[in-house]
């Protein structure tokens, strides 16, 4: 395995052609619908083509949206996002749905045999079904309209201390010895969400309504059912996604909540409020893994090191090519992501690091993605790269837990280093939860598109109280509370896009365990599915890890017990 990650060769496309205007890139959409294809060789050289157009179209897009999140508040970046959303994407699905229509009604497509055609053409089968030529102008509205959360969280800060601070830099208080400050800086970052409740909750009502028209439009009873198949969840239903919350609330709750009492012990607190959740006793100084972007880097890198030189490689190369933008600033956009690129193939890393455990666990996170993005690059086709969400989350969460050996880099005190791995163990466990309760939260939505703000308020005030552990104090705090949904950015940017997090940790456990029996095997497996891309169903990819794809209580079950010893072991 080699990082030198090489662009795809333009064969369709001039080496110098740039997305600029529709009428630039009309003639190959064109050219390829008029082609006359008269053998499979000819068939076969039609979709590499066709797959070097999405490529580049695809990579185009990405860099749009990554310069603008990069920089919320320059107009030009901006501008040229929505330009690509509402002038050159409305244009281009017309002819996608009839370039997916001219392969299935070609004669020699029946000799695309083996499991990558199996899955790239059921992909294709399921965007002709979908397709609607009234769903264009709302779908590109939708790209753009969703942006709008990043653009308002991006203006949020908070003054602490005589300093102003972005929401993500001061959570950083919420590790302080001091419990004065650590519930100061939670309240003052509540209330400066409070600021823009109506503003998101106008903005979500704008989203929704477009959302669930969509969904009619294609013949789908609520946009939920249709976002499932969008999706191209083939491989579990609604149903599984309802037996996942209820084997939360029954197997997970519990140990979050025993999790929860020995912190307030260790505290010596009389109530455990949620300002106390990542705290340490007086005179236990919060971690401290690294200071800034380029300490943070180096140190992953050395940690990938240890692992695979090839992970390493992976980092090393998209440094290079000035593939990163990790400190937090005012103006860039919340969270972090990892964007793979179709076309150059090496992506770009996007996060707000702050200086503590979490920007760690969130680097490794999306180094997981990273490495998946070369892994998968070489696959023949843009379509064989794009593999299901589920399984994406397996390359990421796998690599957290992986990691946690070679964490000295950052820890060299040992006991610092012990606190570090229980605090990502605990993060594992109290992370269900929270996944659990936007799922339901999400399906409550979807399947009641015409409910008002106090429906809607009165359904998150019990799916969070359901999911709420026990030793939790949060009484006086429903003010804030009650608008909790608004901070997570899934909600208003890719809808139902939440309970992969909760798939993909349970997959991630059970590398974990293979890992902790043997890592040569463990790491092997890894590489191996990753390389899949999206060339297998789900359940596949899961059988090539060495997993069994289940979302079955008493699996799950099995899988928590074995954290909880693992942290009891600590």
């Amino acid at each position: 395995m080699t990082a030198d990650i090489r662009a795809n060769e333009r064969k369709l496309l001039p080496a110098d052609f740039q997305v600029t205007n529709w009428a630039a890139l009309e003639p190959y959409f064109k050219e390829l619908l008029k082609r006359d294809i008269n053998s499979f060789q000819e068939l076969e050289q039609w979709l590499k083509d066709l797959s070097e157009l999405e490529a580049v179209v695809s990579e185009d897009a990405c860099w749009r949206q990554i310069r603008m999140t990069c920089d919320t508040e320059n107009e030009e970046l901006v501008a040229a996002f929505n330009y690509f959303m509402m002038e050159i994407q409305p244009k281009i699905q017309p002819y996608a749905d009839l370039l997916n229509r001219k392969l299935f009604d070609n004669p020699f497509a029946h000799e695309l045999k083996g499991p990558a055609y199996f899955t790239y053409l059921r992909n294709v089968r399921k965007n002709i079904d979908l397709f609607r030529e009234a769903n264009i102008p709302l779908q590109s509205e939708l790209a753009v309209e969703a942006q709008q959360f990043g653009v308002i969280s991006g203006k949020m800060s908070v003054e602490v201390e005589g300093k102003e601070y972005t929401l993500q830099q001061a959570a950083k208080f919420l590790e302080s010895p001091d419990r004065e400050i650590r519930e100061s800086v939670y309240r003052k970052i509540a209330s400066r969400r409070l600021e823009h409740k109506d503003e998101l909750n106008l903005l979500f009502d704008g989203l929704l309504q477009k959302r669930n028209q969509v969904a009619l439009n294609a013949g789908y009873q609520n946009y939920r059912d249709y976002r499932f198949v969008e999706l191209g969840r083939f491989d579990y239903t609604k149903e599984d996604s309802f037996q996942f919350q209820e084997a939360v609330k029954q197997y997970v709750l519990p140990i979050v909540d025993e999790i929860y009492q020995k912190k307030k012990k260790k505290l010596g607190v009389d109530d455990f409020r949620p300002w106390d959740v990542d705290a340490e006793p007086v005179g236990v100084e919060p971690l401290k893994p690294f200071k800034t972007g380029g300490e943070l880097l180096q140190k992953i890198i050395d940690c990938f090191a240890a692992l695979n030189p090839f992970f390493a490689a992976c980092l090393q190369k998209m440094n290079q090519l000035k593939r990163l933008d990790l400190e937090s600033r005012k103006g860039k956009a919340p969270g972090g992501y990892n964007c793979p690129l179709a076309e150059t193939g090496a992506p770009f890393i996007f996060m707000n690091a702050a200086g503590t455990l979490n920007d760690v666990i969130t680097m490794v996170h999306e180094g997981g993605h990273a490495v998946h993005s070369f892994l998968s690059h070489p696959l023949a086709l843009t379509g064989f790269k794009e593999y299901p969400t589920e399984f994406a989350e397996v390359a990421s969460m796998s690599m957290e837990l992986f990691s946690m050996n070679e964490w000295q880099v950052f820890f060299e005190d040992e006991g610092e280093l012990k606190r570090a791995k229980e605090l990502q163990l605990e993060r594992v466990l109290t992370i269900f939860p929270w996944i659990a309760t936007i799922d339901k939260f999400q399906h409550w939505i979807y399947e009641n598109p015409t409910h008002t703000h106090e429906e809607r308020l009165q359904n998150w005030q019990r799916i969070l109280s359901e999911f709420t552990p026990k030793t939790l104090d949060v009484s006086g705090l429903e003010a804030y509370r009650d608008y909790s949904w608004q901070r997570q950015l899934h909600l208003f940017e890719v809808p139902f896009y939440y309970i992969e997090y909760g798939i993909a940790q349970l997959g991630a456990i059970g590398l974990w365990q293979q890992f902790q029996k043997d890592k040569t095997q463990a790491l092997k497996h890894y590489t191996e599915a990753l390389s899949l891309g999206g060339t297998r169903t789900l359940p596949e990819l899961f059988e090539a890890a060495g997993l069994k794809f289940d979302l079955s209580p008493s699996h799950i079950k099995g899988l928590m017990e074995f954290v909880k010893k693992e942290m009891d072991q600590l």
